[in-house]
């Protein structure tokens, strides 16, 4: 069987085509996706992306699952994976109503949820408030990320703690000239910092809003959200059959578990917080 993992991030498996907009690793290989998708039509027996689809507007989503579906072989099988707008709805809730009934658990909980919610499509800046709260000495509340986001979670208050460990201050008296002179080797040596220095002086105020625009255009916040309905919908407008909703481990596609995209070889959950949807291209 031929296998295509669209988006694969660091998340990728050797037997399968594996493409992400920058080359994440040996074999993977770099192309833009919101130009399409770079295979012939029926090349692949399943085609697989994993929070991704919630990176592209609402209209070009459909047109990147149509090529997803020009591209599968006949019974074929889509596998998307997003983030469950539902289970973060009903969460919301959960957390709205213990909260204002005084449990200061929930009350962090609720701060949280929100940041979840609304955090990775209002940021301006990478990682957004959501990585300031993970990055933080004292969480409050980290049973409950850690169960709704999985190892993503953990890796980003590891990456906070070791970051707090490796901090140095650099602006004391003494080292002021030494970071002077690193500003000036940069403005010598880089044609990018120099063609910055020059933008920042020439649009003055203005260039933190030119920093946002670049910042929204990079494809890390989330232009659209999904549950189950939308999602089934929008999989049946683009020609598919047999479309359910399944768990991280199960699957229309062979010994799915196996090459661990969706679990790991512990069997936990990657990204706990997903719908797991597929969908089967007719015969015909």
């Amino acid at each position: 069987m031929n296998y295509l993992n669209l988006g694969c991030g660091r998340r990728f498996h050797l037997a399968w085509t594996n493409v992400n907009f920058t080359s994440s690793g040996e074999g993977v290989i770099a192309h833009n996706l919101t130009t399409g998708i770079p295979f012939p039509d029926n090349s692949f027996d399943v085609v697989y992306h994993s929070h991704l689809l919630e990176h592209f507007p609402q209209n070009i989503a459909e047109l990147f699952l149509k090529e997803c579906y020009r591209v599968l072989r006949p019974q074929g099988i889509l596998r998307v994976v997003v983030p469950d707008l539902e289970q973060i709805a009903l969460t919301y809730l959960e957390a709205l109503k213990n909260a204002n009934d005084g449990s200061q658990e929930w009350a962090a909980n609720y701060e949280f949820i929100l940041l979840e919610m609304y955090d990775q499509t209002i940021r301006n800046h990478s990682g957004g408030e959501m990585a300031a709260y993970l990055f933080q000495e004292h969480i409050p509340n980290q049973d409950f990320i850690v169960k709704r986001l999985g190892i993503e979670a953990k890796n980003l208050i590891e990456a906070g703690r070791k970051r707090r460990e490796q901090h140095q201050p650099n602006s004391t008296p003494e080292n002021k000239p030494l970071n002077l002179l690193k500003q000036v080797y940069r403005f010598v040596r880089h044609p990018n910092y120099r063609r910055e220095s020059m933008l920042k002086s020439l649009l003055g105020e203005d260039y933190s809003a030119l920093q946002v625009g670049r910042f929204r255009q990079s494809g890390e916040v989330h232009q659209w959200m999904y549950d189950r309905y939308s999602l089934a919908t929008l999989l049946k407008k683009c020609g598919l059959e047999n479309i359910i909703q399944h768990s991280a481990s199960e699957s229309y596609i062979p010994q799915w578990t196996s090459f661990n995209l969706d679990t790991e070889p512990d069997g936990s959950v990657y990204k706990p917080d997903s719908l797991f949807m597929e969908g089967i291209k007719p015969a015909t």
